[in-house]
C-alpha cells in the first residue's frame, strides 16, 4: 500500500513539474515567437541599427555594439527571455566577448520587466519613478564600472561561451534553415527552462534557500530593513521580485511592514534579485560570476547603504512624496 501511494506521489510530482515546465514555455515562445519574426524582418531590411539607434549612445559608453540596445530595451519592456532572443538573432552576438557578454547580462539582469516588476513596486508602497530610475540608472552606472574595470585590467577579453548557439550556423541557411535553427534555439531554452525549474526545487528541498536565508539575514539588518520585512526580501533576492513582491504587498496592506522598510527591502530586490535562477540564465549567453552575481550584489548593498543614510537625512514630507506612500 504504501509503495502504491509513492508511486502515485512520484507521478503527481513529475507531472507537475512537467506541467510548470510546459506552461513556462508555451507562455514564453507566445511572446518570443513574434520577437524572433520581427527581428528577422529587421535584419532582412537593414533596419536594425537603426532601430537601435536611439541606445546606440548608450552601449558605446558601457563598450558594446550598438546592437546590444535593442537587446536591453527588449529585457527591460518584455523579459530576459525575450532580450535574450533577440541577442541570439544578430549579427553582432558572435564577435562579442566574454567582458562585453558579462556588462550586458548585468545591465539586463538589473533592468528588466519594467512594466510588471514597477507596478508590484507601486502597489506595495514604493514610488514607481524613483525604482524605475535607480533600477536603469543602476544598470548603466554599473555597466559603466564592470568596462572600465574589465578594459583597464585585461579581463574576460577572450570570445564570450554562448552555450545557445551563435547567429548564422553554416548548415542552415536560406529561410528554412533560419526556421530550424530558431526552432533549435526554442527546444534549447525548453531544456534550459527545465533544468532551472528542477535546480531550483532541490535546492529548496534539500534546504539551500533556507540557508541563503541565513546569510543574508544579517546584511540586511546591517541595511536597516526589519526583521519582518526580511523574510520577504530573502525570496525576492532569491526567487525574484514577483515571489517577494507579492508578498510585500500583502504585508504592506495589512500594516504588518512599515512603508520605509518596504521601500528599503524593494529598491535592494530591484537591484539584485533571482540570484539563483536569472544568474544561471545569463551564464548561458556568456556572462561571468564576477559579474552577474558577486559586482550585482556588491553594487546593491552598498547603494542601499548610502540610500539609507540619505533617508535618515530627509524630512518625512519629502519620502513620502518621492520614495514611499502608505497602502491600505
Amino acid at each position: 500500500m504504501k509503495k502504491g501511494l509513492n508511486t502515485v506521489n512520484i507521478r503527481k510530482g513529475i507531472l507537475d513539474y512537467s506541467k510548470a515546465v510546459l506552461s513556462l514555455w508555451f507562455s514564453l515562445c507566445r511572446i518570443m515567437i513574434p520577437v524572433i519574426v520581427v527581428v528577422k524582418i529587421l535584419n532582412e531590411f537593414d533596419v536594425i541599427r537603426y532601430v537601435a539607434m536611439p541606445l546606440s549612445p548608450v552601449m558605446l559608453i558601457v563598450g558594446l555594439p550598438p546592437e546590444m540596445g535593442l537587446v536591453w530595451a527588449t529585457a527591460m519592456l518584455n523579459n530576459i527571455y525575450g532580450g535574450i532572443i533577440v541577442m541570439l538573432s544578430l549579427p553582432a552576438t558572435a564577435t562579442l566577448t566574454a567582458a562585453q557578454a558579462t556588462v550586458l547580462g548585468v545591465m539586463v539582469l538589473v533592468a528588466h520587466t519594467l512594466p510588471v516588476e514597477l507596478r508590484i513596486a507601486q502597489k506595495s508602497g514604493a514610488r514607481a519613478l524613483f525604482q524605475g530610475i535607480s533600477r536603469v540608472g543602476s544598470a548603466l552606472l554599473l555597466g559603466m564600472i564592470l568596462n572600465l574595470a574589465f578594459s583597464s585590467l585585461d579581463l574576460f577579453q577572450e570570445p564570450a561561451s554562448i552555450m545557445l548557439g551563435g547567429q548564422g550556423s553554416p548548415q542552415y541557411r536560406g529561410i528554412l534553415g533560419w526556421m530550424l535553427s530558431e526552432a533549435t534555439r526554442l527546444l534549447w531554452i525548453l531544456v534550459i527552462i527545465a533544468a532551472l525549474v528542477a535546480m531550483m526545487r532541490i535546492l529548496r528541498a534539500i534546504g539551500a534557500i533556507r540557508l541563503i536565508d541565513i546569510m543574508l539575514r544579517p546584511i540586511l539588518r546591517l541595511l536597516g530593513i526589519g526583521p519582518k520585512a526580511s523574510a520577504i526580501t530573502v525570496i525576492g533576492l532569491t526567487l525574484g521580485v514577483a515571489y517577494g513582491g507579492g508578498l510585500i504587498i500583502h504585508e504592506a496592506r495589512s500594516g504588518e511592514i512599515g512603508p520605509k522598510d518596504v521601500f528599503f527591502c524593494l529598491t535592494l530586490m530591484g537591484l539584485a534579485h533571482s540570484l539563483i535562477e536569472d544568474t544561471l540564465l545569463i551564464m548561458t549567453i556568456g556572462g561571468h560570476l564576477a559579474g552577474i552575481l558577486l559586482a550585482r550584489v556588491a553594487y546593491a548593498v552598498i547603494v542601499v547603504m548610502l540610500i539609507v543614510k540619505v533617508v535618515s537625512l530627509l524630512p518625512e514630507s519629502f519620502c513620502k512624496r518621492f520614495l514611499w506612500k502608505y497602502v491600505s
